[in-house]
């Protein structure tokens, strides 16, 4: 035991064991060290500095996870999937209601043993086809059974897994196939054709196999490109009458590795390895429980590090695992037919169900505020409520979802109450990024309060450093403020081939620094507040961070998206709009404003004008410093969305490509306000 081991730990006493086992308890006289609710541990970065500034989670304060606890010997993804076939074999594993000829039924499974075979076959395929160890495979298609099974096979046979969002359009395919060099494309038909448009820009690749292809309708690729086109169904025969031993790796081997779309620039590809990707689950895997009786639907993208480590622990536990049908306007079908128990999502899922109710707004908004006063006076609500009202809103999900799961931007106060109210299971918000292989931390089940993204998981330590630039420092009062940064054995190995940018976010000691901005909360517990990275002055030198802003202004009842636009050469504040349809009707109708559709009422001035009126009144409530207000604003009817380019698959804005999306309208909002300041200034 080292030093600080041993400071620690003489505040730290086991009482005499109880039935259940042992159980970490705090001495009272370390109430300087360990918070009083007990979500984190606070211990010192370095013995000789004496600053105690390093939180971790008090469920394991003296070391750092990185296998799970009751099943220490699993170190790699494929150890996780023989663990999991091994002990639910015959259980339920991958659905789908996609029928072989592309109609939709109920869902059909696949069993943990099943998928074990099919496995093996593309594994085996792959070696047929001369692939070898090391080589990277894509994966370019949208969540289906499939791409879980081409998953499997590269952890079984040393392949790295390099998914290939389908909405990072062509260009950013085409530059990470490059960049991965990676050799065989798994697609579907759909995009196969867009692969084929510059396949040959992509000499690595040899081999392209079309899940879901008919091998009679198969293209053919020119003979010059030595590109091989195979269906799926054709590789796992080819598989079966070729099995090959595995190709086993080792933990600290590459398992995946993740391109992060950004909100600027190129994609920067972050290398996990399957050490990494355990530590991460097995940490994570003490807060949350998942059962073999529970029911996941999977819908977020595959290419996004959530869904990926969600697979994970629900592989770990027996979870039966249901796939939509890779459209999210039918998502609500999907889940009728499945009737999940855990549904992850990103914080999309609010305005779904109140378009899908059909209540009398009275009633619902007389059974919401009867249950919400009895739970904020800590009684059991009324089952009347749940019968009359929030019922038929649980049906839309199902109607057996226990546990709802947040991991993209942060959830307003506003949105978690909803859901507790309306759901009445636990509803959890983590913390997360791809470069920490998923979650840093996450609310534990049963804490009712709002506002944060929980304490650090058993697999890391977190600490905040001063930013003096944008006033952020420990010493703030009443709570320590600053950029968060991340150790632990869930770091990812760098970016790849970009040793600049890998040094620029992982420093000397092993710390990754986030961009991100948070504060302490009494009990260990993190919240997001700001982001370091998208700060930029105004004309006048103020420092202006957007993001924040355009949290403030979510809160606006016209607003759906915002975006903030703000550079050097100016010295006021603009902002996008896409606004609630129905919100916006209603105003003008109350107006006596008759217009032909939505697009007409944004380009009125007078809508213009009430939005921004309602902007600056919530703006004077969240006491918005002067230069942090929006001086104009421009209303549009479509939203922003991973389609039209202006969203991450992660729904966070792309403020590179939103400048450029909307550069006339940015153009016309400066030109009105040097026209307004103009008068003025001759006075």
């Amino acid at each position: 035991m080292d030093a600080a081991q041993r400071r620690v730990g003489t505040h730290l006493q086991r009482p005499p064991p109880p039935a259940g086992g042992y159980g970490l308890t705090v001495n009272p006289t370390a109430a300087e060290y360990v918070h009083a609710q007990g979500y984190s541990v606070l211990l010192p970065e370095k013995l000789q500095t004496g600053r105690w500034n390093v939180y971790r989670s008090a469920r394991s304060p003296l070391r750092l996870i990185s296998r799970f606890p009751d099943t220490p010997d699993i170190g790699t993804l494929h150890d996780n999937f023989t663990y999991a076939v091994e002990t639910f074999t015959d259980c339920k594993y991958l659905g789908t209601r996609i029928r072989a000829d592309g109609t939709i039924g109920d869902y059909k499974w696949m069993t943990y043993g099943e998928a074990s075979t099919s496995r093996t076959a593309v594994g085996s395929g792959l070696i047929y086809h001369g692939v070898r160890e090391g080589a990277c495979i894509g994966l370019y298609f949208v969540n289906r059974p499939e791409w879980i099974i081409v998953d499997h096979a590269c952890s079984a046979y040393s392949y790295v897994s390099v998914p290939l969002y389908d909405t990072l359009g062509p260009d950013a395919v085409q530059f990470i196939v490059n960049h991965a060099a990676v050799e065989v494309i798994f697609c579907v038909p759909q995009t196969l054709s867009t692969l084929l448009s510059f396949i040959a820009q992509m000499p690595c690749v040899r081999l392209i196999v079309v899940v879901g292809g008919d091998d009679a309708n198969l293209p053919s690729t020119p003979v010059t490109t030595g590109v091989q086109i195979i269906t799926y169904s054709r590789l796992l025969i080819q598989g079966k009458a070729s099995p090959q031993p595995f190709c086993l790796p080792k933990p600290e081997d590459v398992a995946t590795i993740c391109y992060t779309s950004g909100t600027t620039g190129t994609p920067k590809g972050a290398v996990l390895s399957h050490g990494n990707l355990i530590a991460n689950v097995a940490g994570s895997s003490l807060n949350i429980k998942f059962y073999p009786s529970d029911v996941y639907i999977s819908y977020l993208p595959l290419a996004h590090i959530y869904e990926r480590v969600n697979q994970i622990a629900a592989l770990h536990c027996g979870v039966a695992i249901g796939f939509y049908q890779g459209d999210n306007l039918k998502l609500m079908d999907d889940l009728a037919a499945l009737r999940p128990t855990i549904f992850a999502s990103v914080p999309r899922i609010t305005n779904a169900v109140k378009e899908s109710g059909g209540l009398k707004e009275k009633l619902f908004h007389t059974a919401y505020n009867a249950k919400r006063q009895a739970i904020l006076k800590g009684k059991n609500p009324s089952p009347v409520w749940d019968k009359l009202v929030f019922n038929k809103i649980k049906a839309r999900l199902g109607g057996r979802v226990r546990l709802m799961s947040s991991g993209a931007s942060p959830l307003s106060a506003d949105v978690m109450e909803f859901l507790r109210i309306c759901f009445g299971g636990e509803v959890l918000e983590g913390y997360g990024m791809t470069e920490t292989s998923c979650i840093i931390s996450a609310m534990d089940i049963g804490d009712r309060s709002i506002g944060h993204v929980g304490s650090p998981t058993a697999s890391c330590e977190v600490k905040l450093v001063d930013v003096p630039e944008m006033n952020y420092t420990s010493d703030d009062q009443p709570y320590p403020r600053g950029e968060i940064c991340v150790r632990g054995p869930i770091i990812f190995q760098g970016y790849y081939k970009d040793e600049v940018q890998t040094k620029e976010v992982i420093d000397e000691d092993g710390w990754l620094h986030t961009g991100d901005i948070g504060l302490w909360l009494p009990g260990g517990r993190l919240k997001i507040i700001d982001r370091k990275k998208n700060i930029f002055k105004l004309a006048q030198g103020e420092y202006i961070a957007p993001e924040k802003i355009e949290n403030v202004y979510a809160k606006c009842k016209f607003i759906a998206q915002c975006f903030i636009y703000g550079d050097s050469f100016n010295s006021s504040l603009v902002g996008i709009v896409a606004v609630e349809p129905e919100v916006m009707k209603a105003w003008a109708a109350s107006e006596g404003i008759q217009c032909e559709d939505l697009r007409q009422l944004c380009a009125d001035p007078r809508a213009r004008a009430a939005v921004l009126a309602d902007m600056d009144s919530v703006g004077k409530e969240a006491q918005l410093r002067g230069f942090e207000f929006a001086k104009a604003v421009r209303l549009v009817a479509e939203p922003f969305t991973v389609d039209n380019g202006l969203l991450t698959p992660t729904f966070k804005v792309k403020r590179q490509q939103a400048k450029t999306y909307f550069a006339k309208e940015i153009s016309d909002m400066y030109a009105e306000l040097r026209e307004a300041e103009a008068p003025r200034s001759k006075l």
